[in-house]
């Protein structure tokens, strides 16, 4: 028996056909519809369902609701409508109660890219990457699109083309234009439109952090949370670390990213049997790490975005492992240069090599006692988390005033 083999690239070009062909048809008689409808009524009526939305935000996954709801909330106060469209049916957000702001799962693949690729909207809001590259396609029926990053960022971590096609980018800091401009550069493309607008989960996790209750005295408790990939902890080190970790007198918490549930599942579900909940050890996968990240002391992780929640909002230590990173899928390795992640650490933190696994608790300790971590941690908030605490509004001051622009609207 011949077995049929379609590749990833294949796969993604032949559904892009599908798509395109499925969408040509579905518009067609879509018109030929309403212009029988019309005929019918003697020329009388409206084409219903046809109008555009204002606003829409599109959410690949829940885990992002933190980034989009301070900017639901800001729309829901000025009394502005605007859609939030999930593909996650477990969303927060489509429990949260709104007059203006509509909350919609549009479902999971291919159907959610059906709706996405057939949208109509003024102005479409997202954290997602790949726009245009892959079942993503610009609907014609869009008049803009807007890139918002959903944690500190210099904008050339994300896949190739990740946001090339996006019509502005909303960006966290000043590093992030930086790159923009030069990727736009290289590849002589158009220029972007680029605002500084801020991060709309950090913002919000500094908030919970001043109301926070101080935690109780308690057993200093380490986090270990690393990257993805092949260029992350678990991929360089496996089991080894967590092994080490159980010989110190610290408690631990492990919550692996997100995505290694996904991409990494075979992966994560043995160093679970191997190291399986206990009195001294804890695996934690909440949609939201605001309370891993409040009770603990340290964090041990590799080049993750997870170090500039930890060190910049909580003033925490980090230690960050020696893993070598392969630019060779992202954006980055058009610029001949190591993410910014890499760089800063040295001044957020300690590295762990190799030969300091069986001393990690000494290292732990060392690091808990050094308070020479502030002027890194000031470095790095000047480069990727400026304009702190204004997010959401400049974020949705900037898509109604560019929908006023488009449209004329007053």
């Amino acid at each position: 028996m011949i077995l049929l083999y379609i590749d990833p690239g294949t796969g993604s070009m032949l559904f892009a056909l599908f798509m395109g062909i499925f969408g040509t048809l579905i518009y067609f008689c879509r018109v030929i519809y309403y212009k029988v409808k019309f005929y019918i009524k003697g020329g009388r009526g409206e084409k219903p369902g046809l109008e555009k939305i204002p606003y829409v935000i599109y959410s690949d996954d829940k885990r992002y609701w933190n980034t989009f709801e301070p900017i639901c909330d800001y729309f829901e106060k000025k009394g502005l409508q605007l859609e939030y469209w999930t593909a996650s049916e477990d969303d927060p957000g489509l429990d949260k109660e709104y007059n203006t702001v509509k909350c919609r799962f549009i479902g999971e693949g291919n159907k959610g890219f059906v709706r996405l690729n057939q949208m109509k909207a003024g102005i479409c809001l997202s954290t997602t990457p790949g726009l245009d590259v892959y079942q993503w396609k610009r609907s014609k029926d869009v008049n803009w699109y807007v890139h918002i990053f959903h944690g500190a960022s210099q904008a050339v971590g994300y896949r190739m083309f990740g946001i090339d096609f996006y019509d502005a980018v909303l960006t966290t800091g000043p590093l992030a234009v930086k790159y923009i401009r030069l990727l736009e550069e290289m590849r002589e493309i158009r220029q972007k439109e680029l605002q500084i607008c801020g991060c709309t989960y950090m913002d919000e996790m500094l908030k919970r952090k001043e109301a926070a209750k101080k935690p109780e005295s308690r057993e200093k408790t380490v986090l270990l949370a690393p990257t993805w990939g092949k260029s992350g902890i678990f991929s360089r080190f496996g089991g080894r670390i967590i092994d080490a970790l159980l010989e110190t007198k610290y408690h631990i918490i492990i919550r692996p990213h997100p995505q290694s549930l996904i991409s990494e599942r075979e992966m994560i579900d043995g160093l679970m049997k191997d190291h399986p909940d206990s009195e001294r050890i804890e695996w934690n996968f909440d949609n939201d790490n605001f309370d891993v990240l409040c009770r603990t002391d340290i964090l041990i992780s590799d080049f993750s975005g997870v170090v500039y929640d930890y060190t910049l909002v909580f003033d925490k230590p980090v230690i960050y492992a020696d893993t070598s990173f392969d630019p060779a899928p992202y954006d980055i390795a058009w610029t001949g240069e190591d993410p910014y992640v890499l760089s800063a650490l040295k001044g957020l933190g300690v590295q762990l090599k190799e030969e300091d696994l069986a001393g990690i608790g000494d290292l732990i300790e060392e690091v808990l006692q050094n308070n020479n971590y502030s002027a890194g941690r000031d470095a790095a908030r000047s480069q990727v988390w400026s304009v702190r605490g204004d997010s959401a509004r400049r974020i949705s001051e900037y898509m109604i005033g560019k929908y006023r622009e488009i449209t004329g609207a007053a």
